[in-house]
């Protein structure tokens, strides 16, 4: 019987490695980033063009390569951080994986050209497909580029599943902020498309925090200081006040590595509890140094899940120093920028008294005495005779009931109608509606009673409006006196570009969407002034999450974004007419009996249902 068993050729060997190391082209920037880090650089360029699929290169000015170690890069578990397994317990660098640069270039163009500071020339190299299509000397400057082209060119069915431009470089620009937070000694550039999102001078951990996320985080951060013989703890928390919905700004970092550890998440919502709202988390930038010899990072492909030798020690002192850090913002004095100052007493009466009121009392009044008749002036008013009187009112019985006000219509944009109920079943009501527990509309039917979930209900009818107007670009804006002035960081005006179209057609208009601080000049007529930032903050945080390729589940998102923060809230008083509406708008809708979240929007109790409870 013949062998079956055989050695892969390198070329395949490099390309099964690459599905570990390159699952997009996040990935490769993490893997570039992290080599231009440990090479030393102090100044770092992340050039990327359509998400990555065309184009991410990265240039540095660390030490640079020789011509042998250029070439040496590119083989398999090649490497100059390790020399022993032993070392693999004690490492202090990142980009120590001796497979990446070789699987990069197994399913990708890869240009790269690198000088050493006392070489008069440096290396150009090229590769395509693991095979080197050229290598030699030029003139260069000191440091490395390394330019990958046209990823996965050769596994077409891995492109395929690559996401719309608008994700991968959401999935980029994540890795780039994980990498520039604890890296605040080195300056970063990131350019897509040719325009500059990020240019990120030198600094300390705060001001780098604030360059990514825009100056609003400075006065939100609180700092966290802990050191202790297991770990030493700094960084911040945001303030309670500025939670979200979203786990948004949230970041660990062990060693100089961003981590992923939801162990030491609950520590800190526990360091929170009584501060936050209910669905509400912190946002966070801790650092925690720990031995190099009690932290496992090779229980993961991608380096980010982490073991700890001692974990329970770790969340009993971070929690403590978050604890301990919260207090102290609690207890100092603040400034009371909301007291009225109407509400003062004028400098000119604080050294007066207070004056007691005279009262003043007619002793001569009589109230049983007979009122004087006053004397009729020449072309005084006569009083009108007023016998028969009753006769106006005799008819008042019959001009009611011809005049009944209980066949008062309230207008509403949709009309009484089921796909699951008949018409004349819903319509066979008493009209009349009551609000239960502020969160239920409960009206009679024929067959029963209606209860309607006041949220979930309004969600339906504003996701199905909000999504014809942005199919249609048919919104109704309005234009505010004073454009309200807004901050943004640079990944947030983005995604703002992203969806400007979307938002005008529901009636949003921005100006000045280059600039960290962003005019509002219009908004949707039903979005009071006082919610815009709310809004426009989570449907920031909802794209964030993710939503499909094409332009239709973009706008689908949007229009279940916009539903979900404008939809009446379950504790909001209903007024009778807004009650009947409410039930009209529903029962308008294409699909009545289901929320925008796909939850029930109402049901109904039948006399059946109502027979066996008091049975």
């Amino acid at each position: 019987m013949a062998d079956i068993i055989k050695l892969l050729p390198d070329h395949v060997a490099n390309q099964i490695a690459a599905g570990e190391v390159v699952q997009r082209p996040a990935s490769v920037v993490k893997e570039l980033l992290e080599n231009a880090i440990d090479a030393g650089a102090t100044l770092i360029k992340l050039i990327v063009k359509d998400g990555g699929k065309t184009l991410i290169q990265v240039v540095d000015n660390g030490i640079g390569m020789s011509e042998t170690d250029a070439r040496l890069s590119f083989e398999r578990h090649a490497t100059s951080k390790i020399s022993c397994a032993e070392d693999l317990f004690a490492l202090k660098t990142k980009g120590f994986r001796g497979e990446a640069l070789a699987s990069i270039a197994a399913i990708a163009h890869v240009d790269m050209l690198t000088r050493k500071p006392d070489s008069e020339l440096g290396v150009h190299l090229k590769i395509e497909g693991s095979k080197i299509i050229s290598q030699e000397m030029v003139a260069t400057s000191k440091g490395t580029s390394i330019s990958v082209k046209n990823l996965f060119f050769n596994i077409p069915a891995r492109r395929n599943f690559l996401k719309s431009i608008q994700v991968e470089l959401r999935h980029i620009m994540d890795e780039f902020h994980r990498v520039a937070l604890v890296n605040p000694s080195i300056e970063f550039h990131f350019y897509n498309n040719g325009s500059e999102i990020f240019n990120l001078p030198q600094s300390n951990s705060r001001q780098r925090i604030t360059q990514v996320f825009g100056s609003k985080m400075k006065d939100r951060l609180v700092p966290v200081e802990e050191q202790t013989e297991v770990v030493k703890v700094s960084g911040f928390v945001c303030k309670p006040e500025f939670s979200k919905k979203s786990r948004g700004e949230q970041f660990f970092f062990a060693n100089g590595r961003f981590i992923k550890s939801p162990y030491l998440h609950h520590a800190v919502v526990a360091a929170f509890e009584g501060l936050l709202k209910a669905d509400h988390y912190p946002g966070y930038f801790l650092y925690l140094d720990v031995d190099p010899k009690s932290i496992d990072i090779n229980i993961h492909p991608t380096k980010t899940e982490v073991k700890f030798d001692d974990e329970h020690t770790l969340y009993a002192v971070l929690k403590s120093a978050i604890k301990h850090s919260l207090g102290q913002f609690n207890v100092a004095p603040v400034l009371d920028f909301e007291r009225d100052s109407n509400l003062d007493t004028p400098y000119a009466y604080k050294e007066k008294g207070a004056v007691l009121p005279k009262i003043s009392v007619d002793a001569t009044f009589n109230p049983f005495a007979e009122p004087a008749e006053p004397k009729k002036a020449v072309g005084s008013y006569q009083k009108p005779n007023v016998k028969g009187w009753e006769s106006l009112y005799s008819n008042i019985d019959e001009d009611i009931e011809k005049s009944s006000f209980s066949s008062v219509h309230i207008e509403s944009e949709g009309q009484w109608q089921s796909s699951m109920y008949e018409e004349d079943e819903l319509s066979q009501g008493s009209g009349t509606t009551f609000q239960l527990q502020r969160k239920y509309v409960v009206s009679t039917i024929k067959s029963g009673l209606l209860v309607i979930h006041q949220n979930r209900a309004h969600e339906r009818v504003l996701y199905e409006k909000f999504l014809g107007e942005i199919t249609l670009k048919k919104g109704i804006s309005q234009q505010l006196l004073f454009p309200l002035s807004m901050t943004f960081s640079p990944q947030e005006r983005n995604i703002l570009k992203e969806l400007q179209e979307g938002l005008a057609n529901v009636g949003f208009s921005f100006e000045k969407l280059e600039e960290e601080t962003v005019e509002v000049t219009a908004v949707p007529a039903m979005v009071s002034e006082s919610r815009i930032g709310t809004v426009l903050d989570q449907l920031i945080a909802n794209h964030k999450e993710g939503f499909g390729e094409d332009s239709i589940s973009q706008a689908d998102v949007l229009a279940k974004s916009l539903s979900k923060n404008l939809a009446v809230k379950s504790g909001e008083v209903l007024d009778q007419e807004s009650q009947m509406a409410l039930v009209n708008d529903l029962f308008g809708c294409k699909e009545p009996t289901l929320s925008p979240m796909l939850k029930k929007t109402y049901t109904i109790i039948s006399d059946r249902d109502l027979d066996k409870k008091l049975d």
